[in-house]
C-alpha cells in the first residue's frame, strides 16, 4: 500500500518476494515457527530517536506527497525512501560523531512504519476530498478541527487493522509485495557485506534532491527559466501551449513517471494526445466548449475520465468476489470461539484493542461530520460500521494485489450517501473520506506489518509508530495545505490540477445532484466512459498474457483527461526512462531508479513548498 509507485489510492506491482510465511508450514504451527526462529525478542524497535526521526522524515515527505498529489493526483508511497534516508542519515550522524550506535534493522522498520503513518496522509482520499469539498462549496473548516478530523480516521484504520491481522498475515502469509520489498531493501542495506550498496542508494537519492531544489528555486524564485516551453506549432489554429502540449520543467513529474510501471506511463502519454490533440479540438468544433484552456476542457473531459477510473475500479474490485468472502469470513470469526492462547498473544495486539479504539474514536468522528459537514448523526453513525467493513476488503485485496481499492470504495460510499442524503455534497463527500481513508491506513499498517513479520519486529510496537505517524501527519498536512493552495480557485487549473480532486468533486455532483442535472454531452461522455472503463477491466482480466501489456491502463487513460498533457508527456518520459535503464541497465536500475526518482520528488517539492513560504512572508 505504501509503495512509491501508484495513482492517488493505490500501490506499485512490487515483485513479491519468497520471504513470507513458508507455504509447507501447517497452519496452526506458522506462529510457533515465527516465534522460534524469526522473532527478535531482545531487539530495540520503536526507540526515542526512531519515533522522533521518523516523525521528522515522515512529516518531510508528507510535505513532499501533498506537493507531488495536487500536481499529478498520485499520493507516492514512503517506505522504500523513508528506510534509505532514515539509513544514509544515521550514516551522517556516526561520521559525524552525533551517535555512537547505528541504526539497527528492527529501528529502521519502526522509524519507516512513523514516516509511513504520517507520509502517506495525503492518500486514501483525505486530500482528494478536502480539495473537492472546497471546489464545490464555500465552506472551509479551521486548521485545528481538519487535524482531528484526519488524525481520527487515520487512528481508525489503524485499529482496524488488528482483528484482521493473525489471519492475513501470520496464517494465510498474504504478500503484500510493497510490505515485502520493503523488508528486502532494510535487510540488504543494513547487511554488513551490502554496506557500500546502501550508503550508495542514499547518496543516488540526496545527488537528486539537491538538483531537484536547485531547479526548483532557479525556475520558481530567481525564473531564471520557464515552468513550460511552448512547442512552435498550431492545432485546430491555436498554438499546441493552449492546448496544454507543451514541455515541463519540473523534474518531480519524471520523477514520478520513473516510479510508476512503463504501462501506465505509456497509457498516460496515449491519454493526454487523444484528450487535448484530438477530442479538445473535436469539443471546439461542435461548440461544447467556448474557449481553448486546460479548465475549459477538462470542465468537460473529467465526465467520461472519472467514469473510467470508477467503473474500472469497481469491475476489478467484483472480479476479486473470493477476497471480498474471506473478508467476510474473517469478520465472522471475530465473534466466533477464540483459540486457546498461545505464547504469541503476548507479542500480537490484543484483539480487545479494536472494539476500544472504535469505542473512543467513533463518536469524536460523527460529531465531527455533524458538526463540521451537516452529516446528520444517523447518516454519520452508518459511516462507522461501512469503514470497518470498506477496512477488513481493502486490506485484504492490498495484500494480495499490492492495490489498495479506494477508486472502487469511495463511488460506492458517494452513491448510497447521494441515496440517503440527497443534494449534502459536502456530506457525499466527507463520508467516502471516511471509508477511504479507514480503508487506506488499515491497509499501510497491515503493509509495514508484513515488514516486521519478515524482520521479526514487535507488532504492538509498529502499531505505536504508526499512531505516532498519522498525529503527526495530520499535523502537517492541513496547515501545509493553506499555504500551498491559500485560494482553493486554484485547484483545477494548469498550475495545480488536482486531478484526484476534480474526480471525485465531478463524481460527488453526478450522485449528490443526479445525472439529469447534466448536459446531454456530458452524460454522453459518462456512458461511454463507463463502457470503456468495464471493457479495459474486461481485457486486463480474461486478455491473453502476451497482449495484455498492450491494453492501455485504464488508471492511466482516465487521469491523462484530468491533467494537463504537458504532466503526461514528462512523466512517460520518466516511465520510459526507468524502462530503458531496467532492460539496459538492470544492476545499475535496482540501486539508482527508486533513489534518484525518490530524490527529484522530495528535492522540488520540498523546495517548491519553502518558495512558497517566502512569498506569502514577501521575501521573494
Amino acid at each position: 500500500m505504501s509503495s512509491p509507485i501508484p495513482p492517488s489510492d493505490s500501490h506499485a506491482n512490487v515483485s513479491a518476494s519468497s520471504a513470507g510465511a513458508a507455504p509447507t508450514v501447517p497452519e496452526d504451527t506458522k506462529e510457533q515457527v515465527w516465534l522460534r526462529e524469526v522473532y527478535k525478542p531482545g531487539e530495540v524497535n520503536l526507540s526515542l530517536r526512531a519515533m522522533f526521526w521518523g516523525m521528522l522524515l515522515g512529516g518531510t515527505l508528507c510535505l513532499s506527497n501533498l506537493y507531488v498529489f495536487f500536481k499529478t493526483g498520485w499520493s507516492m508511497g514512503v517506505t522504500l525512501t523513508a528506510c534509505i534516508l532514515a539509513f544514509g542519515l544515521f550514516e551522517l550522524f556516526q561520521r559525524l560523531r552525533l551517535t555512537k550506535r547505528p541504526l539497527t534493522v528492527l529501528e529502521n522498520n519502526a522509524l519507516t512504519t512513523v514516516a509511513s503513518g504520517a507520509g502517506y496522509m495525503t492518500g486514501g482520499g483525505n486530500m482528494a476530498a478536502f480539495g473537492a469539498l472546497l471546489m464545490v462549496s464555500t465552506l472551509r473548516p479551521d486548521t485545528v478541527s481538519m487535524i482531528a478530523w484526519f488524525a481520527g480516521i487515520a487512528a481508525l484504520g489503524v485499529f482496524a487493522a488488528i482483528p484482521i491481522k493473525r489471519q492475513l498475515i501470520n496464517r494465510e502469509g498474504l504478500s503484500f509485495p510493497t510490505g515485502t520489498a520493503t523488508a528486502e531493501t532494510i535487510k540488504s542495506i543494513h547487511e554488513a557485506a551490502a554496506g557500500s550498496s546502501g550508503r550508495g542508494k542514499a547518496a543516488w537519492l540526496a545527488g537528486a534532491a539537491v538538483f531537484g531544489a536547485v531547479l526548483a528555486w532557479i525556475r520558481d524564485a530567481w525564473h531564471w527559466i520557464p515552468g513550460t516551453i511552448g512547442l512552435p506549432m498550431s492545432l485546430a489554429g491555436h498554438r499546441l501551449a493552449e492546448w496544454t502540449l507543451s514541455l515541463k520543467a519540473e523534474v518531480v513529474l519524471i520523477g514520478g513517471g520513473a516510479l510508476m510501471s512503463f504501462r501506465t506511463g505509456w497509457s498516460l502519454l496515449l491519454g493526454g494526445l487523444l484528450t487535448y490533440g484530438v477530442l479538445g479540438p473535436a469539443l471546439l468544433a461542435q461548440g461544447w466548449i467556448s474557449t481553448v484552456s486546460y479548465k475549459s476542457i477538462v470542465a468537460w473531459t473529467l465526465w467520461p475520465g472519472a467514469s473510467i477510473l470508477v467503473a474500472s475500479g469497481i469491475t476489478s474490485f467484483l472480479f476479486d468476489y473470493k477476497s471480498i468472502g474471506r473478508s467476510f469470513g474473517v469478520m465472522r470469526g471475530m465473534f466466533g470461539k477464540k483459540a486457546a492462547p498461545t505464547g504469541i498473544d503476548a507479542v500480537e495486539c490484543p484483539e480487545w484493542w479494536f472494539p476500544a479504539g472504535f469505542l473512543v474514536l467513533s463518536p469524536i468522528v460523527v460529531f465531527l461530520m455533524a458538526w463540521l459537514f451537516q452529516i446528520p448523526f444517523w447518516a454519520g453513525l452508518i459511516a462507522i460500521p461501512l469503514s470497518v467493513l470498506m477496512g477488513f476488503v481493502a486490506a485484504r485485496v492490498t495484500g494480495e494485489t499490492d492495490v489498495t481499492p479506494t477508486k472502487a470504495l469511495g463511488p460506492v460510499t458517494q452513491l448510497l450517501y447521494g441515496l440517503i442524503t440527497p443534494g449534502n455534497l459536502t456530506g457525499n463527500i466527507m463520508s467516502a473520506n471516511v471509508t477511504g481513508g479507514v480503508g487506506l491506513h488499515s491497509a499501510d499498517l497491515l503493509t509495514t506489518l508484513k515488514t516486521g513479520w519478515l524482520l521479526g519486529a514487535k507488532p504492538r510496537h509498529q502499531l505505536y509508530a504508526q499512531l505516532f505517524g498519522v498525529v503527526a501527519g495530520a499535523l502537517v498536512v492541513v496547515p501545509a495545505f493553506n499555504l500551498i493552495i491559500p485560494d482553493p480557485s486554484v485547484l483545477g487549473g494548469e498550475a495545480w490540477p488536482a486531478p484526484s480532486c476534480v474526480v471525485w468533486a465531478g463524481v460527488s455532483k453526478a450522485f449528490a445532484g443526479g445525472l439529469d442535472a447534466l448536459v446531454p454531452s456530458a452524460r454522453i461522455a459518462i456512458a461511454v466512459g463507463l463502457a470503456l472503463g468495464v471493457a479495459l477491466a474486461l481485457l486486463e482480466k480474461f486478455a491473453p498474457p502476451a497482449l495484455r501489456r498492450l491494453i492501455p491502463s485504464p488508471s492511466g487513460l482516465g487521469i491523462a483527461m484530468v491533467i494537463p498533457a504537458s504532466n503526461c508527456i514528462a512523466m512517460f518520459a520518466g516511465a520510459g526512462l526507468a524502462e530503458w535503464m531496467r532492460r539496459r541497465h538492470p544492476v545499475l536500475a535496482e540501486k539508482t531508479v527508486v533513489p534518484v526518482a525518490s530524490g527529484l520528488i522530495a528535492g522540488e517539492s520540498l523546495m517548491g513548498i519553502l518558495v512558497a513560504l517566502l512569498i506569502v512572508m514577501g521575501f521573494l
